[in-house]
């Protein structure tokens, strides 16, 4: 590449980083993933958080996961489904709950759906960026001085 090439696109490359601050990324990356965790976990449960039979049975029947009885795996993961996702919109506790689901997301990968790994590291990607950076200036950990 030409220095003329090059100077145009670092020019261009600096004014992407001040038009689209990290701030923003990290607010569109908690609200994006906590949506994905929120939703799956909506699947699980009738009413407000009441697990429902058929969570139970595809813990039992499709997940199977090793040593964790069907019906604690499925409150676990409705339970865990549906407050980390809400912390992370708020930014509260937001490496945390980035952590929680990133460890929630090794585990299908490993023991659940092994063969879904491009689906699970477009979902490990922001878990990453918020657990390395936390929630940003528009979150509650911030508001509360916390890192």
């Amino acid at each position: 590449m030409t220095s003329a090439g090059r100077d145009g696109w670092n020019r261009i490359a600096d004014r992407l980083e001040r038009w689209i601050r990290l701030d923003a990324v990290l607010l569109v990356s908690r609200v994006a993933i906590a949506a994905v965790f929120f939703l799956s976990g909506r699947t699980k449960v009738s009413g407000v958080i009441d697990v429902t039979d058929q969570a139970v049975a595809l813990f039992r029947d499709e997940y199977r996961l090793p040593i964790v009885d069907p019906a604690i795996a499925a409150h676990a993961a409705a339970y865990v489904e549906h407050a980390l996702p809400v912390l992370l919109v708020l930014g509260l506790g937001t490496r945390a709950a980035a952590i929680g689901l990133l460890a929630m997301t090794a585990v299908i990968e490993v023991l659940v759906y092994p063969d879904a790994w491009p689906t699970h590291l477009s979902w490990a990607a922001p878990l990453l960026l918020l657990a390395a950076r936390g929630g940003g200036t528009w979150s509650l950990d911030r508001a509360l001085g916390l890192r």
